[in-house]
This record gives structure tokens, sequence and C-alpha cells, in this order.
């Protein structure tokens, strides 16, 4: 009996102790570690997102839109609540567009949240919806769009899979243009439902920029310089249309062209907007800007006489005209309108090293413009301590020193608004703040300005390089440029740049173009493969902005 006892005691002595150590435990558990136990647990059923804000959209001067943002979906997986991931993988992949193999992968990940695709059209995300598959759900987003295709598409740029502007306006304005992200907070039950969602933080959307670009010129000049591209096959080519009482750019063109909604067949060479990236030697174009100076320095009159030899020497070089001649007289203006490499070398000796270097530096050669577009480049521009023999040689015809076309359309800005220069304008408005005028400065006197315009008149007339361009009713004025590209220490002697820039009317511009086609196969001349580019531009653009003729 005893013993029964005994045993009966110990039974329960043990059920005590097995009692005891059950609420020792469910003590510690409520008590100690409820908090983070809690914790734990809507880890587990929360899942923190982000939520974009919507994108500025980029306008043209009329407000029409060349890049904007849409709403979209983003299209996501609970894995463990996937029934069927190969079934699903297959039924998903083609509507997502995506490989069948990473697709599957999203779904047979061990976390409890998986992309599938960022960003998809709303028609895409209903057809997702459509296919009833558990354990598949969708977030609102936004993604850019390009209504106007190829126009402007390296002037507009292009935004990274993270929402971030990669190049063009998209990167320059990147600050105004880029919404703030928000939160949002999505707690599931235990089979993984979403049982509610609440907003953390609310996303801003983004500031509209507005540009100067007038969409009808823009098309036109891109349509003349696509027959550029046809006829000659340049490795690119570019044109630029300005306002030069302004400096608005109207214009701003490549070729090839680009469709910024179209990543995956576009190469970083193919975004580079020439008008701003491309260095280049400008030939004859930069004349104009030599004669500017001798004028400025009382060193010449547009009558003034050279006498010009077959060629001459300077330093290591042996300087030649495009068409050989004897000795033979001529004037400044003369010198200009024939292109005379000779004679704008005897012009630049008369100016001298000294007075030439500060000239190059005082219409803005070797640093930006300041035109309101990322990574603009300043060209190669030699410092007078590196002057070679030769350099006197080079330069005042226009070779020996890179330039970008946007500083040439600059400094032809003064020549054209009556010795003011001022940085060309992209940026018309942010947001609903206009972008105030950038102020000018005088470069060269009103009556240089005008003298050099008369004698660019030349260049377009009987006896010039461009003899052949006309827009009736309308007097123009420009020089012709065909500079040899510098290639292993030398020039070549079958690459070149081909150019002109103008304006008109001559005596008062309302409209200033440049056309730069770099190496151009078949014919190599300014005269017969730019200026063409150029007549037509102006023929279409000076009645649609209504200047009269004269």
């Amino acid at each position: 009996m005893r013993l029964i006892e005994r045993r009966i005691g110990l039974l329960f002595a043990g059920f005590l102790l097995a009692f005891l150590v059950v609420v020792c435990r469910a003590f510690w558990l409520q008590g100690v570690e409820a908090s983070q136990l809690s914790s734990q647990a809507l880890n587990q059923q929360t899942e923190t997102i982000a939520v974009p804000g919507l994108r500025g959209a980029i306008l043209d001067r009329d407000g029409t839109r060349l890049a904007s943002s849409e709403d979209a979906a983003t299209i996501y997986a609970t894995p463990y609540q996937v029934k069927n991931p190969p079934k699903a993988a297959a039924l998903l992949a083609p509507i997502l567009e995506e490989k069948k193999e990473k697709v599957l992968e999203a779904l047979t990940e061990e976390s409890g949240f998986a992309y599938l695709a960022k960003d998809v059209s709303l028609a895409t995300a209903e057809k997702v919806e459509k296919l009833g598959l558990e354990g598949i759900g969708q977030l609102p987003a936004s993604r850019r769009t390009y209504p106007q295709g190829e126009m402007a598409g390296q002037v507009i740029g292009v935004v990274g899979s993270e929402g971030k502007g990669l190049t063009g306006i998209e990167q320059g304005e990147q600050a105004a243009l880029a919404g703030e992200e928000g939160e949002r907070r999505i707690v599931t039950d235990a089979l993984g439902e979403a049982i509610k969602m609440e907003n953390v933080k609310e996303a801003r959307d983004g500031e509209d920029v507005q540009l100067t670009l007038d969409p009808v010129i823009q098309q036109e000049t891109e349509k003349v310089l696509s027959k550029v591209g046809e006829t000659y096959s340049p490795l690119g080519a570019t044109a630029i249309v300005m306002d030069p009482q302004t400096s608005e750019i109207l214009a701003m063109a490549n070729w090839p062209p680009v469709n910024p909604g179209d990543l995956e067949s576009i190469s970083n060479e193919d975004l580079l907007n020439q008008a701003t990236g491309l260095n280049y030697e400008p030939g004859s174009t930069f004349k104009a800007f030599t004669v500017s100076a001798a004028l400025e320095e009382g060193l010449v009159t547009p009558t003034t006489e050279f006498t010009v030899p077959p060629q001459i020497e300077i330093g290591e070089r042996i300087i030649k005209d495009a068409e050989e001649h004897g000795t033979e007289n001529l004037t400044v203006g003369q010198i200009l309108s024939r292109s005379s490499n000779i004679g704008a070398d005897l012009i630049g000796q008369k100016i001298g090293a000294t007075k030439f270097s500060k000239w190059m530096e005082t219409f803005g050669f070797g640093k930006q413009t300041g035109v309101q577009f990322p990574n603009e480049q300043i060209g190669i521009v030699p410092k007078l301590s590196e002057y070679s023999g030769a350099t006197m040689g080079n330069l005042p015809m226009g070779q020996g020193a890179a330039v970008t076309p946007m500083q040439m359309v600059q400094g032809y800005t003064a020549i054209a608004h009556n010795g003011i220069e001022r940085p060309p304008q992209l940026v018309k408005r942010i947001g609903e703040e206009p972008v105030h005028e950038p102020k000018g400065h005088r470069v060269i006197s009103a009556k240089t300005a005008s003298e050099v315009r008369e004698m660019l008149e030349g260049v377009l007339g009987p006896e010039g390089t461009a003899s052949e361009v006309s827009v009736p009713g309308y007097t123009l004025a420009g020089k012709t440029g065909t500079a040899e590209v510098a290639e292993n220490g030398g020039y070549s002697e079958t690459k070149y740049v081909a150019s002109f820039i103008g304006m008109a009317p001559a005596m008062n511009p309302k409209f200033l173009a440049a056309v730069i086609v770099d190496q151009p196969e078949g014919e190599i001349y300014g005269g017969s493969v730019a200026a063409p580019a150029f007549g037509e531009i102006a023929a279409f653009s000076l009645p649609y902005l209504g200047v009269p003729q004269e």
C-alpha cells in the first residue's frame, strides 16, 4: 500500500513539475519575449514597398509632351502561395515579356515577396489579373513614355530602370523632374492574403520642364538632317536653329536619331547630343572670328587688300588654298567670301599670337557656353604658352583647336546680334517658374558685327563658296567650313567635317542655324554638303517664324 502511495506521490510531483515548467515558459514568453516575438510575427506578415512619385513631363515651347509619365503597375508574387510555379511561370512569362526561367526563379524564392515585373502598362496588368493566379499581386507604379518617338531623342535623354535620368534633359533636370518616393505598408494574414494597405509616406510628383524647342522647326530640321544622313552616310551630323535676338534654341537635331523609349537598341554613342558633345576642328567657319578680331583691333577694314601668294610657310607647315592660284590681291571681304586659308593666316599674323589667344577666349572657346544641358564639352584650345611655330598657321583658318557646335553658334550670335553674346537658352520654364533670359555681354562692336555680316553675304554670292544656296525674298549671310580631321598626330587626307553656319535676314538676323556633318562620304565640302541643308531649313523657318521678306 505504501508503495502505491509512494508511486502516486512521485507521479503527482512529476505532473506538478511539468506544470510549473509550462507556467514558467508561458510567463517568459508573454512577459519577457512578448515584444520581440510580436515584432517578428509582424515582420513576417508586413512588407514595406516604395511608391514612386510621378516624374514630371518634358514639354516643347508649345506645351506638347516630349516625355511624360503614366500610371503603370508593378507585378509581384508571394512565392509560398503560388500552387504550381512552373505552370504560373509559363502563363506569366509571355504577358510580362520575360523569360520563363527568370519568372520561375522569382516564383520559387524563399522570401515572402518577389518582384516579377516593374512599371508594366495597365493593359498588361489587366491581362495578369485575368489569369486569377493565387499569390500574384499588383502595386501602383508609373512609367516613362515618349509620345513624339524619336523627335529630339538625344536632347530629351533617357531614364534608367531605377527612375533616374541618365542622359539629356532627363539627367540635367533630374532634381526638378524626379518626384519623391513614398512608402506603402502591406499587411497580410497567415495565408499571405493582403488584409491591410496603408501609406506610411505620401509620394510627391515631380515638376514639368518646358524647353524652348519649336516642334515644327525641330521636326523639319530632323527631316533635312535625315536626308543628309541618307545621302552622305556620315559618322554623325547635328543641326542647331536659334533665335539670335533671344538666344533661344528652336531646334537641336542629331543624326542618326534615337527613340528614348527603346533602351535595348540604343548604345551610349547613339545617345550623344553632338550639338554639345562633339569636339571638332571648325575649319573655315572660324575665319569670321579671325576677321572680327582684326577689325576690332583696328588692323584692317573690309576693303584692306592683302597680296595672297600660291602658298606660305608658317613654322613647319606649308599653307595652301583649296584651289590652286597664282599670286593675287584680295580684300578682307574677298578672303572671307572665297575662304582663303592663306589670306586668313596673313590676317592672323597681323593680329599676333598674344592677341589672337585673347580673342579666342573672348568669344568663349575653351569653356562651356552655359546652355542648360548636362556634360557639355569645352573643346580643346591650346594655351598661349603651348603655341608652336605652326600654331598661327593653323588657328586663324580654323585648324589646330577643337570646338563644339554650340560654341560656334554662340559666337555667331554675337555677329548676328550686333556684337552681344549670351548663353544659349534651352530650358524655358521649370514647374510654374519661368527661367530668366541669360544676360548678354558685348564681345565686339555693333559696327564690327555689321561689317562681318555684310562680308558673309559674299559667301553666298556669285564668287562665294556657297553660291548655289539662296532663299527667295531673303538675304542670307554665312560661312562654309571644310576641316581635315586630326589623326595620328597629323591630319587625315580622306576624313573631313563639313559645316555651314548662317543667318537671315543678313542685316537684321531673326534666324541663325548651324549644320555640322562629321565625315561625310562622297562629297566633303561644306558648300556642297552642309550649306544646302542650311538653305532648306532657312527656306522653311523664315516664313514660318513670320520674318518679313526684304
